[in-house]
């Protein structure tokens, strides 16, 4: 049915460079298949898949599609005839109606029939959709939840109802890029599920990207390995990635979970609730008290909407609890991160956060940007802030708020801002960017550690693949060496490879700097090569910790994953 013959594609980046992206792709897809794609980052997944769906161009070659033909030098409208046979699913795509699952269906239907689904007669909707609506809904897993307003459904719902929609175009081809990477165990089986449905039921034929090789063994009846923007084999999922993780780098011991200092962190019965004002799931955060020593890796774990970010970010003090503390040791004496003052400047100084929306600034390279994190965190720079705040007639608690928002992801620290009236401008003159002779000496062994080529400084976030960006942002938060880092499921976009290369700096930086590190995880692989410890929480409340391999067996049980017992261990 699909016939790809030597495709090819390069990149043109700004200082006139090149980067080649596909060289000489050539593979076959039948009708009905499910063919799985599997690589490292940066070797071409994506940018295949964008040309398969008709909105990348490319350099040389054709695809074939049933009677379609589609060369390197056609016109657009052969483009928009692939778009018509091809429907996409992205990892992070969340577009949707904010009406009901059903609705959303309706829409999407409307619009392929009569061309505007914005215009959609909900009345003439029902009447000549509403089976078929519901019917997709069924095949997605959705029909339980046809009425449901879409913002409250889970990350996993959200995904699976923009699968949805995405049938009722009636696509010969699906094409999925990552459409389960940053799901819990339990989310990421409900989608799986769903794509085995919509490809066994209705005969759509799937080409699905995914670094996880348990997904491909799960789905994929033919499976690519593609490196370097090459084919590099082809074959059954077993055979494939075999081959895949042969260059995996071995596990490196971590820290002997006994071997840890004293307790450096105190949470005492935090609270938290959250009411959404047109019904839906309320979660209540209650009871969560727990001790950190120095020098430990600790691992949340649980199910989507658990509250393990919701904790992480009220022990770091960027958000407020309903009650309760936490506080951390500094100089022999607890400083509550819940209270504004020079104190928590001084540990907020020590520590490091990388959220899971995390975002490089797009036109800056990332020598500056290290050079800004740099003065954010320099030992000089709470008494340099505090003398140019007195001049700017700025308190002390007001200044600690502020320097709270060079920890918070760049669009979140905008908004705050924004609404007590400032522009961005008065982070820069309060915490001005080091020296940018200095970068080099302060990023050598971040970058060493993890592997990055001191090029990359001289780069910007778009010329990065995915796995550099996920790197060179840790590369961020780890060169001013914290005492204390924060790690919300960063991680989730990347290839086994990379993410052992990242597991074992982690140790690394564990041992070597004796680092605490808080982190949470969908992961379990990865939880049970880093963490010393683990905690479990589900609704809100902590129901287990301690053993890390234990907890990661007792969830992967509670959440029903079959998927991962077809992973060969």
């Amino acid at each position: 049915m699909i016939t790809v013959k030597n495709l090819s594609k390069t990149y043109e980046i700004e200082d006139g460079g090149k980067i080649p992206a596909l060289k000489d792709v050539n593979f076959q897809v039948e009708k009905g298949e499910i063919v799985g794609i599997i690589g490292t980052s940066g070797s071409g997944k994506s940018t295949l898949l964008r040309i398969l769906r008709g909105v990348e161009s490319f350099d040389e070659g054709e695809i074939n599609m049933g009677d379609l033909t589609v060369k390197h030098d056609s016109t657009p409208y052969y483009s928009r005839k692939l778009r018509e046979a091809t429907a996409i699913h992205l990892q992070r795509s969340f577009g949707l109606w904010a009406e009901t699952a059903i609705q959303n269906v309706l829409r999407k239907l409307y619009g392929a029939k009569y061309g505007d689904e914005g215009m959609t007669d909900f009345e003439h909707a029902y009447d000549e959709f509403g089976d078929e609506a519901r019917e997709i809904l069924r095949l997605v897993g959705l029909e339980h939840k046809a009425e449901h307003f879409s913002p409250v459904l889970s990350g996993g719902e959200k995904q699976r109802l923009i699968m949805a929609r995405q049938l009722a175009k009636k696509p010969e081809v699906l094409l999925l890029d990552e459409p389960a990477t940053m799901s819990c165990p339990k989310t990421k089986q409900e989608i799986l599920d769903a794509i085995k449905n919509i490809n066994q039921e209705l005969g759509v034929t799937v080409i699905l990207v995914s670094h996880l090789p348990e997904v491909h063994r799960y789905l994929s009846q033919k499976l690519i390995l593609m490196e370097d923007g090459r084919v590099k084999d082809e074959g059954t999922p077993s055979e494939v990635i075999e081959k895949f993780l042969t260059g995996m780098d071995p596990e490196e011991d971590g820290r002997d979970p006994k071997n840890v200092g004293p307790t450096v962190v105190k949470v005492n019965d935090l609270k938290r609730s959250f009411y959404l004002l047109k019904g839906g799931h309320v979660l209540t955060m209650k009871d969560i008290s727990f001790e950190v020593k120095e020098a430990e890796i600790l691992s949340f774990i649980g199910p989507s909407g658990a509250g393990k970010t919701v904790l992480l970010r009220m022990i770091a003090g960027l958000d407020q609890p309903d009650g309760g503390e936490a506080s951390f040791k500094l100089d022999g004496q607890w400083v509550d991160m819940h209270l504004p003052g020079i104190e928590r400047m001084a540990i907020r100084r020590q520590m490091g956060f990388m959220h899971q929306e995390f975002s490089l600034t797009h036109h800056a390279t990332i020598r500056d940007q290290i050079a800004h994190r740099l003065g954010v965190k320099n030992e000089m720079v709470i008494d340099a802030a505090k003398k140019k705040a007195e001049e700017m007639g700025i308190s002390d608690q007001v200044l600690d708020v502020l320097y709270q928002l060079t920890d918070l992801p760049e669009n979140e620290a905008k908004y705050r801002l924004e609404k007590i009236g400032l522009s961005a401008e008065i982070l820069d003159e309060l915490f001005p960017g080091f020296p940018e002779k200095e970068v080099r000496k302060y990023a050598t062994p971040i970058f060493e550690a993890l592997d990055l080529p001191l090029k990359i400084l001289e780069r910007r976030s778009y010329e990065l693949s995915g796995g550099q960006k996920v790197r060179a942002t840790l590369a961020l938060v780890l060169a001013s060496q914290p005492r204390l880092l924060f790690l919300d499921e960063p991680f989730g976009d990347l290839d086994p490879i990379t993410l052992r290369m990242v597991s074992n700096s982690l140790k690394r930086i564990n041992q070597q700097f004796e680092t605490t590190m808080i982190m949470v995880s969908h992961h379990v692989d990865f939880i049970e090569e880093v963490a010393t410890r683990a905690i479990m929480l589900e609704e809100g409340e902590i129901i287990s910790q301690g053993d890390t391999n234990v907890l990661c067996d007792e969830f992967i049980k509670r959440c029903k994953a079959t998927y991962l017992e077809s992973e060969v261990i």
